[in-house]
């Protein structure tokens, strides 16, 4: 399974992924979920993938191997970030009718789900949500996040913290906290984490980080959540019903 979670705020976005696609008793399977791509002061586009992996690499293999062969449309060449999230959708729908069609009665879920956003010079941060249908939805000040995957968990603090005037570090810290609930609610999502933070107008990706369960900060973040929730309830009215 999979959980990401992207915000568009005031000052810029964040992007938050796990790498765990495959759980079980005797298997766990890890794959990066974040992806970036960069032109230097020109455009940032970060795509999140969940789904069919099968799915979201080909779709990702073809998307580079475009920009690699200069193909007419490519991430490099379209002029805005509406058109990289229909570009992304039109690729997923070519994956799914390409292996889709073949694995016809076999029960395989061929779907993929992306999370686009980033900034290209010229228009302001973007963020979209892509379906599997390859039609997408974009962020506004009134909704400034998205999550695909497992999201059920996670979403509570995001409602109760989030809105668009929120400062990009306390969004992370919002979105690290969601990830901690929902590792220790469901075995598919898992360390380590990708998490990056793009200030409006940098054109800078370079404040990605990864984390694992040494990480010192995310550590000390989830311990002082568990213990403000403890202390949270037991500081409640007694019972009087």
């Amino acid at each position: 399974m999979t959980y990401c979670v992207a915000m568009r705020l005031e000052q810029g976005m964040i992007f938050a992924a796990d790498s765990r696609t495959n759980a079980g008793v005797d298997h766990i399977a890890t794959f990066r979920k974040l992806h970036r791509f960069e032109r230097e002061g020109e455009r940032l586009i970060v795509l999140m993938t969940a789904g069919n992996l099968a799915t979201t690499q080909s779709v990702l293999s073809l998307l580079r191997n475009r920009i690699r062969d200069d193909a007419p449309r490519h991430l490099y060449k379209v002029p805005s970030l509406y058109d990289v999230a229909e570009l992304v959708g039109s690729t997923l729908r070519e994956v799914i009718h390409r292996d889709g069609g073949q694995g016809q009665g076999s029960g395989v879920d061929f779907g993929g789900s992306f999370l686009v956003g980033g900034q290209i010079r010229g228009e302001p941060c973007r963020l979209f949500h892509v379906y599997p249908a390859g039609n997408f939805i974009e962020a506004t000040v009134d909704t400034p996040y998205f999550q695909i995957g497992e999201s059920k968990y996670g979403k509570p603090i995001i409602d109760r913290v989030v809105d668009y005037r929120l400062p990009l570090d306390e969004a992370m810290k919002c979105a690290l906290i969601s990830f901690d609930s929902t590792i220790r609610s469901n075995l598919s999502v898992g360390m380590p984490l990708d998490a990056m933070l793009y200030t409006q107008d940098s054109f800078d990706g370079s404040r990605h980080y990864h984390i694992d369960e040494r990480h010192a900060f995310y550590t000390a973040l989830r311990e002082a959540w568990s213990d403000g929730l403890r202390d949270t309830f037991r500081a409640l009215p007694p019972l009087r019903l």
